[in-house]
């Protein structure tokens, strides 16, 4: 390769040798060159690219300005005319995950720049992103270091070059759940005996289906006494006062909205509206009550069926939200309930 490619590489604080937890508030800023591990890289891709600058940002500030630091991140990289975009890795840091997950993707998406990322497979940003972007399979914290920028540089420079990749396991990036028809020298139901065979002999085998992995949730104790319980309303259907004023995200969120509940007719046609990327929304529009039934529930504590309601409601969007940031939020909302005294909670969704 005669030109070297372009390439400006993210990293958080700490890797961007600012500092710890007390320093993840910082806003984006740019440096030229290679920082940190972005060194490794730079030796990663030898004569082909080279790193021209790092862009460093707090991982609290990205996670709670999100829109904001994605346009102040955008406007450090558009005049660099990068021609790769490298992110982390990330490894198993939550915030750091969902930050370099939504700027691959937006970059990508929006600038038309290859960006490549790096998490450990169990690192919860990977379900938000791994359909949307090419996540290269690290360790669960910084090591084999080197190892990893080679693998994120060589996958980066196949995506820009458009070759063909190959499967995860050759290319060393996380599952995407795409299927792709490849020929085999042998039948399928002739691999399966081969596996079944071996699975009863307790030898090694290998799935071709990959199958998902799904925490254990324990039931909750039911409400004792549903007449004098305090019951309050939850929903990840997005509704919003008219208008969004806390501009809560529509999809991937990040945080919560927190709302009066004044009577029967608190969620009325014309002040509350669905802000949801998940489904469609006008009949939620047309009557908020749809999604979270303030009006039943008002009736229900009238009449004496429930004790009290909550008077307030917590919403926010589930689509793309991450397991990590939704236990968060749930946190959140949480200890301000139990704090109140309330017994129980009717979670609504799409």
């Amino acid at each position: 390769m005669n030109q070297k490619l372009k390439v400006v590489h993210y990293v958080n604080q700490f890797f961007g040798g600012i500092g710890g937890e007390e320093k993840a508030g910082i806003e984006p800023r740019l440096t030229s060159g290679a920082v940190g591990p972005g060194t490794i890289l730079q030796q990663a891709m030898k004569d082909w690219g080279e790193v021209r600058a790092t862009i460093i940002c707090g991982d609290n500030y990205f996670v709670e300005h999100s829109e904001n630091a994605t346009k102040e991140i955008l406007s450090l990289l558009l005049p660099l005319s990068a021609d790769l975009f490298i992110a982390g890795p990330a490894f198993n840091a939550g915030r750091y995950g969902l930050t370099c997950g939504e700027l691959c993707r937006i970059i990508q998406q929006k600038l038309g720049i290859t960006s490549v990322t790096g998490m450990f497979p169990d690192q919860p940003a990977v379900d938000a992103y791994r359909k949307d972007l090419f996540i290269v399979a690290t360790d669960s914290i910084a090591r084999n270091m080197p190892e990893t920028m080679i693998k994120m540089a060589s996958l980066a420079l196949k995506l820009h070059k458009r070759e063909n990749i190959g499967s995860p396991q050759d290319e060393g990036y996380i599952a995407r759940g795409v299927r792709k028809n490849v020929i085999q020298g042998t039948y399928a139901s002739e691999r399966a005996i081969d596996m079944l065979l071996a699975k009863t002999k307790g030898l090694a085998f290998k799935s071709e289906l990959v199958l998902p992995k799904f925490e254990t949730v324990h039931r909750a104790e039911p409400v004792k006494n549903l007449t004098a319980a305090t019951i309050a309303l939850v929903t990840t259907g997005g509704v919003v006062p008219k208008g969004n004023p806390d501009k809560l995200k529509s999809h991937v969120s990040t945080s919560y909205g927190r709302y009066p509940i004044e009577g029967p007719d608190t969620l009325a046609p014309g002040k509350y509206e669905a802000n949801h990327g998940g489904f469609y929304t006008a009949y939620v529009n047309q009557s908020p009550n749809r999604m979270l039934p303030v009006d039943v529930l008002s009736d229900m504590e009238k009449e004496g069926t429930i004790g009290k309601l909550y008077p307030f409601f917590f919403t926010t969007a589930g689509t793309g939200t991450y397991p990590e940031m939704a236990e968060k939020m749930a946190q959140g909302i949480l200890g301000e309930l139990k704090g109140a005294g309330a017994d129980g909670v009717i979670l609504t969704s799409t």
